[in-house]
């Protein structure tokens, strides 16, 4: 590991600036980070600890009836959070889906969303990897390629986003806020994370300096927790990436869909709204043809990396599943399996 500077802020304003460095990274669970700098693929010369930041460890609800979740609240906690999972059901399942009780216990909300790529190439510093070192050549383009993407790559990086929690918040149209040398702003999220082309190195809309202090649920969002559901395919159901996921979110008017959301999840270096195949769904009824041609418009752009043709049709298949689940109503309960496609969980839309 390279010797680094340690900081610890103990306001915004001190970690903003001391974040402006260059080659500066921020540290707050670290349970990504950590890892990345022992294995030499991150290594920064200043790292800023920004735990002890006040005000960014509480989910709150806001006057218009948005829901803020600071940038340090824990994933179990807002997993756990009996208000916030009746509110937004596929959350709270992604989020338990997605790592051990342990790694959710330390990791928090914006650490999850600015989580690197797990590709295999990215981790391994002999491998080319554009990612690491802008220049040099994408070794997954020719390898093993049955995680990466089918949607949104370029010929400089084909790797996927790795976060569950990322999908359902770009599926519900949550905002980011961020705090920087230039002030406060905020950002959608399907418009956080950048899509390859030429710079794959460049992973988020983020500037030197600038860190994600909050995620906003918009009131909206609410209104699909009675047809909400987060479903995951992976090659273990224990706490392993999705080699795809969906989540989805239904809102339903007497027998006809009003409105639909459904975001894809590693099929792309982002969480991947598929606005064609709500559109789709807008009057329908909510039967198995009307959620396939959901399906055929959301993967209508994907085509393979390498050799994983099998993730678009599966991408399709998984798209159905959730639609049907989620318009048989979300359970009561969050399943003991969360967001696994084995889970047996009854259609009880008690969130209603």
């Amino acid at each position: 590991m390279r010797p680094f500077d340690y900081v610890r802020a103990s306001s915004l304003a001190e970690a903003v600036a001391a974040g402006a460095s260059p080659d500066t990274a921020y540290l707050a669970a670290g349970t990504n980070l950590v890892d990345l700098m022992k294995g030499g693929i991150s290594r920064p010369g200043r790292v800023v600890d920004i735990t002890r930041l006040p005000g960014l460890d509480r989910i709150e609800t806001l006057p218009d009836g948005s829901t803020r979740i600071g940038a340090l609240v824990r994933n179990s906690a807002i997993a756990r959070d009996a208000s916030f999972v009746a509110l937004y059901p596929a959350v709270a399942e992604a989020l338990l889906s997605g790592a051990s009780a342990q790694l959710r216990n330390a990791a928090t909300a914006a650490g999850n969303v600015l989580q690197r790529t797990r590709c295999q190439y990215f981790y391994d510093t002999a491998s080319a990897c554009n990612k690491r070192e802008p220049g040099a050549g994408c070794e997954a383009r020719g390898g093993v390629t049955r995680g990466h993407a089918i949607l949104g790559w370029s010929e400089h990086c084909i790797a996927t986003n790795p976060s569950d929690f990322c999908v359902p918040l770009a599926a519900l149209g949550a905002v980011v806020e961020i705090e920087g040398p230039s002030g406060r702003r905020e950002v959608a999220f399907e418009e956080f994370h950048l899509l390859p082309g030429e710079t794959p190195e460049r992973e988020t809309v983020l500037q030197p300096g600038e860190l994600v202090v909050a995620l906003r649920l918009p009131p909206e969002a609410a209104g699909f927790a009675a047809h909400s559901r987060y479903l995951k395919v992976r090659e273990r159901t224990s706490y392993a990436f999705a080699v795809v996921s969906a989540a989805v979110g239904l809102r339903m008017d007497g027998g006809t869909i009003a409105e639909a959301r459904i975001a894809l999840g590693s099929v792309a270096l982002k969480p991947w709204r598929a606005k064609a195949a709500e559109a789709v769904l807008l009057g329908r009824a909510p039967d198995q043809e009307a959620f396939r041609a959901a399906a055929e418009a959301a993967l209508a752009d994907a085509r393979p990396s390498g050799d994983n043709a099998f993730k678009i049709e599966l991408a399709r298949r998984i798209v159905v599943r959730a639609l049907t689940q989620a318009a048989a109503g979300t359970p009561a309960r969050l399943p003991a399996l969360p967001a696994s496609p084995f889970a047996v969980a009854a259609g009880d839309a008690v969130h209603a």
